[in-house]
């Protein structure tokens, strides 16, 4: 016949093993949670720190867009060497929630891009954004080489990885312009390189599924980084 002792060690034992079951559940949503928490993907007003950082660079003088139409954008990303970062966008209001949508998905995804920062951080300067690889969306500009506002414009353009994905014109003379100018090894696009993006990449199923459209599909120009509403 097992003593009291035996009966009581049982369920002593019994209780321990169910503490460390608990311990462990709870050591596993705590990381869950954590890893959740450390993903950042939030659509913002312009704050008085961002518009300050804007100033004279993508929002210009005479800019016809109101702060209140754009949105500042935190986004967690991969970058090409799989290191996650924080990066920041401008849009205009009526594609905030689907940038976010379509990077969160990215995201999961572990597609990577260069870096995203605000065109302010190069002067608003185009060139030295791309040549950077850097994605971006709102500057207050017209088209290179026109008069005509770019839908970057009104923040209802983003341009995805520019160094990988130039923008290509066609002169009349024959010559070949690739913007950025370091950029010219991804200009022809027969040959499958990393971080292409064509019709079977799935940043560009996202963003077509989104309602953009492609410049990579335009005639008189190919703008492979180039998507708009």
């Amino acid at each position: 016949m097992r003593s009291k002792d035996y009966n009581q060690n049982r369920l002593t034992g019994g209780a321990s093993i169910g503490g460390c079951a608990t311990v462990i559940v709870t050591f596993v949503l705590w990381v869950v949670t954590l890893t959740a928490n450390a993903q950042t993907f939030t659509v913002d007003t312009i704050s008085d720190a961002v518009f300050q950082r804007m100033q004279g660079k993508s929002y210009k003088t005479g800019c016809t867009v109101s702060r209140s139409e754009l949105r500042y954008l935190r986004l967690s990303h991969f970058d090409v060497n799989g290191q996650e970062h924080i990066g920041e966008l401008v849009c205009n209001r009526l594609i905030a929630d689907d940038l976010k949508e379509i990077f969160q998905e990215l995201y999961r995804h572990k597609y990577p891009i260069g870096r995203m920062r605000l065109v302010d951080d190069y002067d608003a300067d185009d060139e030295r954004s791309m040549q950077d690889n850097n994605t971006s969306c709102f500057n207050y500009r017209p088209i290179a080489g026109s008069n005509k506002l770019s839908k970057h414009s009104r923040g209802l353009a983003i341009d995805i990885n520019p160094l990988y994905n130039p923008c290509v014109r066609q002169q009349k003379d024959g010559t070949t312009i690739v913007q950025p100018a370091n950029g010219k090894a991804y200009a022809k696009r027969k040959t499958r390189k990393p971080y292409m993006i064509d019709s079977n990449d799935l940043c560009y199923q996202l963003f077509i599924s989104h309602g953009f459209k492609w410049g990579g599909a335009w005639r008189s120009l190919k703008d492979y980084q180039h998507f708009e509403r």
